[in-house]
């Protein structure tokens, strides 16, 4: 498939030819770390969700949606990058560090990111139906809660959306059956 992502530099500064300076402190930087990720969850036959938790400009969690490789339900990216960043930090409590993830967490990951206390919220594609953040269903800004991160909605929106959106063309076309696996490998195992 080529999907834009193939724009982005490989490696720092990897544009081929005169490269801008790449700032990594910017939102957008660390976004497409986050859409690398939802290639490898696409080309897995996953729903194309990465992310990335970053900490002082670096990044401590990176994960793609692997729901069907685990075969667990909570095996979102989000989580699992919350779980490496907890990991690499040696707390639970996440503070001073940003998630970047490609589509809008969804209720689960919310409550996550909530409990995990991170400072900010980074996402992608709006998610209408779905979206724990800001669009279905606002846990992230509820003032019930104890923590409420910063929430920035729609950087790099259109990568994250074409990824999901080829996606699930091509799920309901048959290049990708439910389980993943592609028509050409026999189907299920």
């Amino acid at each position: 498939m080529t999907f834009p992502i193939d724009a982005f530099p490989k490696e720092d500064g990897d544009f081929g030819g005169s490269a801008p300076e790449i700032d990594r402190s910017s939102d957008r930087f660390f976004m497409r770390e986050a859409i690398r990720q939802a290639f490898v969850a696409f080309e897995a036959g996953e729903v194309p969700v990465g992310a990335v938790v970053v900490h002082q400009d670096r990044i401590i969690g990176r994960a793609y949606n692997q729901t069907e490789l685990l075969k667990d339900p909570t095996a979102h990216a989000e989580m699992i990058a919350i779980t490496q960043a907890a990991s690499s930090v040696g707390d639970w409590r996440l503070t001073g560090c940003t998630l970047y993830v490609t589509k809008e967490p969804c209720a689960m990951c919310a409550g996550a990111i909530v409990l995990a206390r991170l400072d900010r919220v980074v996402f992608g594609a709006y998610d209408l139906k779905r979206g724990g953040a800001v669009s279905a269903f606002q846990i992230l800004g509820d003032e019930r809660l104890n923590h409420r991160p910063t929430v920035v909605g729609g950087v790099e929106e259109e990568a994250a959306r074409t990824l999901l959106v080829e996606f699930f063309k091509q799920r309901r076309a048959g290049s990708v059956l439910d389980d993943g696996h592609h028509p050409s490998d026999g189907g299920h195992n």
